[in-house]
């Protein structure tokens, strides 16, 4: 890619997304796969995401919530909380008023180390009632399947089906390269929430325990 192509604006347009999925330098290439119809899928200024057949649900139970301040009780609560299953194609999933669920993209993506994107939904669905990537920041670098965070605002049920075009990407540029260095690389599926490890960074503005909490923790010790 020249110059004069970098000086144009940092979203990228159809030409220049397909230019960068046919780089011959597999490093500096894009690599979204599967895309089963280029012409579909590939828009003005995004790419077509589909929905994959992982998700990870959100079960309803009888602790009152999840507080990242009591490590204990949140590492025993959190798994009891989250369950995952499996779709195949299509079989629906029915995602109720209300009800947030974690999906990912069905397709594998690489991003190179000078461009980064935002994950968007598609307006077919928001008028539904449907959002999707409430955290929407793909960074340079991240290479495997977008976890997805997809909830139903709307009053009626939502019938989902594995493979269904569920958002877009928008590619952005950056001006100095970087790579990404998280927890989620190279994931195959939805991923469950890292909080266990990020919580314990986040101990100065949690309360201190009180004598209550202090003292179940020496009986269970």
């Amino acid at each position: 890619m020249d110059n004069n192509l970098l000086e144009r604006g940092s979203v990228l347009n159809r030409s220049e997304i397909i230019e960068y999925m046919e780089k011959p330098d597999i490093e500096e290439r894009l690599i979204i796969t599967p895309i089963l119809d280029p012409e579909e899928s590939i828009d003005i200024c995004s790419i077509d995401i589909r929905l994959g057949n992982e998700f990870i649900v959100m079960r309803k139970q009888s602790f009152p919530n999840l507080d990242l301040a009591d490590q204990k009780e949140l590492e025993i609560n959190i798994g009891k909380y989250q369950e995952e299953i499996r779709k195949n194609f299509h079989e629906q999933f029915v995602l109720h008023p209300h009800q947030l669920i974690i999906g990912s993209t069905f397709e594998y993506i690489k991003m190179p180390i000078d461009l980064m994107c935002h994950v968007v939904g598609k307006s077919t669905w928001g008028r539904m009632g449907l959002i999707i990537a409430t955290a929407t920041k793909v960074d340079p670098g991240f290479r495997g399947c977008v976890t997805l965070e997809i909830i139903n605002e709307g009053e009626i049920p939502i019938i989902l089906y594995p493979g269904l075009p569920i958002g877009q990407i928008v590619l952005n540029r950056i001006q100095e390269k970087d790579t990404y260095d998280g927890s989620y690389a190279c994931a195959t599926g939805p991923q469950f929430p890292s909080i266990m490890e990020k919580s314990k960074n986040w101990k100065f503005w949690y309360p201190p325990p009180t004598p209550q909490q202090v003292s179940k923790q020496i009986d269970k010790e």
